[in-house]
């Protein structure tokens, strides 16, 4: 189907802010750094089951990046999640072109992105073991001393997805994983999986996940990258060891 008549604009995303982007709009980042990690969140918010196309372009000479987001009615979707190194491009872009009514809420992730936190929510992590709520559009921030510490994620019922970030590195942690929940996360360019980023699903048991992490003195990030109802009942918790 073609899209009826639409007003193209441009959304300047240098802040990396969680935006709602629509039918012919291009928002464009030109702040992305070297030696930095980069996350596209794009959840399905047009409140109906239709997939949406979005654009992914971050390089002149290879061509963009098309995403499916799976359509939700309610927009109670996951994230689909794009991995764009800094070391690749210093601008990246995401449009919507002959999709009707269509409508995605996307923001940036990384140890820096966002800058502009308007519609997130930004906190500390404590590193005193108390577990703390991990609800859609959190983002966690801490830096660890140079000593150990334990990260425990945990969701009792539901699949529930973050990703930690560190500089370069991110890791994607699945608690109660399902099948084919890889297929929502998206490298493009040099990002290679075990070498950029890591998935790392629960076992057992498989309602929580406990890593062990080693400080050095630079900030880490951990970001919700699910749907509110599967959010609910999630926690993080960091614990000086």
């Amino acid at each position: 189907m073609v899209a009826s008549q639409i007003e193209l604009t441009t959304i300047n995303w240098n802040g990396g802010q969680r935006i709602t982007l629509q039918n012919g709009q291009t928002a464009t980042c030109s702040g992305l750094h070297l030696g930095q990690l980069y996350a596209i969140f794009l959840y399905n918010s047009a409140r109906n089951d239709k997939n949406t196309p979005v654009n992914v372009i971050w390089s002149n000479s290879q061509p963009p990046e098309t995403v499916t987001v799976p359509g939700t009615t309610a927009n109670e979707g996951l994230a689909s999640l794009v991995l764009v190194s800094g070391n690749d491009t210093n601008t990246v872009s995401v449009s919507i072109t002959n999709t009707d009514a269509a409508s995605i809420d996307c923001w940036l992730g990384s140890v820096e992105m966002p800058t502009n936190i308007q519609g997130l929510i930004n906190q500390q992590l404590p590193a005193n073991g108390q577990p703390q709520e991990f609800t859609k559009y959190r983002r966690y921030y801490a830096v660890p001393p140079s000593s150990w510490h334990q990260l425990t994620i945990q969701s009792n019922i539901k699949q529930f997805i973050s990703v930690q970030f560190q500089q370069s590195k991110a890791t994607v942690y699945i608690v109660n994983p399902t099948s084919n929940v890889e297929q929502r996360i998206i490298p493009v360019g040099s990002v290679k999986k075990d070498t950029d980023y890591f998935i790392k699903m629960a076992e057992n048991p498989p309602q929580l996940i406990s890593v062990n992490l080693q400080g050095n003195g630079t900030q880490w990030v951990w970001m919700n990258a699910d749907s509110q109802q599967d959010s609910q009942e999630a926690t993080i918790k960091l614990q000086s060891l």
